[in-house]
């Protein structure tokens, strides 16, 4: 549903959201193969505000030289 990896150095940082069906949607970080935090919300809107601040995330990334794939 939502996936924005980036890579830099040998290191992985990954941004997903994805359909849990009637459980709702899991919102996860990931960096290399670790996940730094999972959560599943049933409230759209807190999935909205998680997907700004990935994408706030990704443009710091980006900033940093990052690399998206």
């Amino acid at each position: 549903m939502y996936l924005r990896m980036f890579r830099k150095a040998g290191q992985t940082k990954r941004f997903t959201i994805s359909d849990a069906g009637s459980l709702g949607w899991e919102v996860r970080e990931e960096q290399d193969s670790q996940i730094l935090w999972s959560i599943r919300y049933t409230d759209w809107h807190r999935v909205e505000r998680a997907r700004m601040s990935f994408a706030r995330e990704a443009m710091s990334l980006a900033d940093a030289g990052w690399k998206e794939s």
